[in-house]
C-alpha cells in the first residue's frame, strides 16, 4: 500500500471550552481577591468493618505487648521448679489449630 504526499496536513484545531466556576479570572478583572479553588473530586468512605479494625489497632497500639505479671509468674514457677508443661493441652490445641487451618 503507498500514500501519496501532496504536502503539509492541517493541523487538528480543537476548541477549548471555559470552565465554568468562580475559581476562573477573567482578563481585566480585579486582582484584589483570591481565586477559589475546584472542590475536591475524590473521597473516601471506610465501612464499618474498616472502621472497628482501625479502633482495634488503636486500642492494641495503647496496650503493652504481653501482660508482665503472667511473665514474671511463668518466671518464678520456673525457677521454683513448680512449672509443668501440659503436653496433652499442648498437643490438643496444635491439632485445633490445624483443623481450623484447614489442615
Amino acid at each position: 500500500m503507498t500514500h501519496k504526499i501532496d504536502g503539509l496536513q492541517a493541523p487538528t484545531v480543537r476548541s477549548a471550552t471555559p470552565v465554568a466556576g468562580p475559581q476562573v479570572g477573567r482578563a481585566g478583572d480585579a486582582r484584589d481577591k483570591a481565586v477559589e479553588a475546584a472542590a475536591a473530586g475524590d473521597s473516601l468512605r471506610l465501612t464499618g468493618e474498616a472502621t472497628g479494625l482501625q479502633a482495634l489497632q488503636r486500642d492494641l497500639s495503647t496496650r503493652p505487648a504481653f501482660d508482665e505479671s503472667r511473665v514474671q509468674a511463668v518466671r518464678e514457677a520456673i525457677a521454683s521448679g513448680s512449672y509443668r508443661v501440659d503436653a496433652e493441652a499442648i498437643a490438643s490445641r496444635m491439632l485445633d489449630l490445624d483443623a481450623r487451618l484447614g489442615g
